[in-house]
């Protein structure tokens, strides 16, 4: 009767030290906070008028929000894996599009130790429609963000 136990115990012991060496193994969550300079910032202003260039970001964006606006024209890398990802506008609060039109990212809140409420959801590849919630797709506000290049005289 104690060699089963015995046996029960090593096992088990054995299983929680290689799911411990599984845990170690794994790539520490990035810190990422890239280097944006103003040439590489993009310029967002309220749709549809056009604002000319040198405009700050709508009121409504967060500050974050630019970093994310940025990734996105560049095309990563994202600090969240499910950044990119399609977003199903389950609840039709966006206009209807095929499956696969839209895809959100996320907007750090500081202070936060996971993803939080924050997301852009754009539209179309390259995007050409980009919104924002800060309630988890309660709600969207929609902004307009000028192709690389796209000058506003």
């Amino acid at each position: 009767m104690r060699k089963p136990l015995l046996l029960f115990v090593a096992l088990f012991l054995l299983v929680a030290g290689l799911w411990g060496m599984r845990e170690l193994q794994r790539p520490a969550t990035p810190q990422f906070a890239p280097a944006l300079d103003a040439g590489a910032a993009a310029q967002v202003e309220q749709a549809p008028a056009a604002a000319p260039a040198g405009d700050a970001l709508p009121a409504f964006l967060p500050r974050e929000a630019r970093d994310t606006i940025a990734l996105i024209q560049r095309g990563g890398p994202f600090p969240h894996r499910q950044d990119g990802s399609v977003f199903g506008n389950r609840e039709q609060r966006l206009p209807q599009r095929p499956r696969g039109h839209y895809r959100e990212y996320t907007v750090d809140t500081p202070g936060l130790s996971h993803r939080g409420a924050r997301r852009i959801v754009t539209g179309g590849d390259p995007p050409d429609a980009w919104y924002y919630t800060d309630d988890h797709y309660e709600s969207f506000r929609s902004f307009h963000v000028p192709a690389n290049g796209e000058r506003h005289e």
